[in-house]
């Protein structure tokens, strides 16, 4: 009697799936800062610290010389636009909605639609501050050059695909302990800092070096970016093949995870940890 009626053909379904995934994601973006707008500017704010941060790093440490020929900003804001869009949706994903979740009561909603609400919300605040920073350096520096812009975007979304699928496999693994899971996740984060390699040109790092970079995935598409985006630079020690196969095998990893756990889970295990 008072049921809501439901489409129930398969394009009425997936409408009504996309339409709860678009309010989910708006309100995993309003669930931090109540103020979308000052939840934009602390993200931005954020990135320009660390522009700053990495700049006066180049210069006081006599690094700049060991750079790409061409913008030295655009090549400072290369690595961490990645390394941030990887980082935010690494930790968006694992800090999405579980099953055991009060949402997760509620008919419609499910871990997939908590957990793409969560990864959608990270690219677009992300994404939302990286064209901000450009357009602000472009209107007050100078122009800026990106040889190839599509290229160095599929960088931009390769990097948040790889972070979500990292954030798929720390999620499912963290109800069965989420302290040291919740460390790990942490760990791996910050030492990214430098792991990524957004301090270093891939062309320029001795053998010994690269081998202790050329596992993250995020080193090879800060790498491949950067040959996108500066004409006179062609990236020999990278691949943006090596980051796709990684974010296929932790997705399906961490799905297979993800599903195992929920069947799994218990409102209690909250207690016990």
């Amino acid at each position: 009697m008072f049921r809501a009626e439901r489409s129930k053909s398969t394009l009425g379904s997936g409408f009504s799936i996309l339409e709860l995934i678009y309010h989910a994601t708006v309100r995993s973006i309003r669930k931090t800062q109540r103020h979308a707008i000052w939840g934009l500017i602390q993200n931005i704010m954020q990135t320009v610290v660390l522009v700053i941060t990495f700049y006066v790093m180049f210069n006081v440490l006599g690094l700049r010389g060991n750079t790409i020929r061409g913008d030295f900003l655009l090549y400072i804001m290369s690595g961490i636009f990645l390394f941030l869009t990887h980082t935010k949706a690494m930790g968006a994903v694992f800090g999405s909605e579980g099953s055991a979740s009060a949402m997760m009561k509620h008919a419609p909603m499910t871990t997939a639609v908590s957990i793409s609400a969560a990864a959608l919300g990270a690219l677009y605040i992300q994404l939302l501050s990286m064209f901000v920073v450009l357009y602000l350096y472009h209107a007050t520096m100078g122009p800026i050059e990106i040889y190839n812009w599509v290229g160095a975007m599929a960088m931009v979304i390769l990097s948040w695909f790889t972070g979500v699928a990292l954030g798929m496999v720390f999620l499912a693994m963290k109800p069965w302990n989420p302290s040291l899971v919740s460390l790990i996740q942490s760990v791996y984060a910050r030492a990214n800092m430098i792991a990524s390699g957004k301090m270093f040109v891939a062309n320029l790092l001795p053998h010994k070096m690269l081998v202790l970079f050329d596992w993250n995935p995020l080193f090879h598409t800060i790498d491949q970016a950067r040959g996108f985006a500066f004409i006179n630079y062609n990236p020999h020690f990278s691949s943006w093949q090596y980051p796709v196969y990684v974010g296929i095998a932790f997705l399906a990893i961490g799905l297979m995870g993800e599903f195992y756990t929920r069947q799994h889970v218990s409102f209690s295990w909250g207690a016990k940890h």
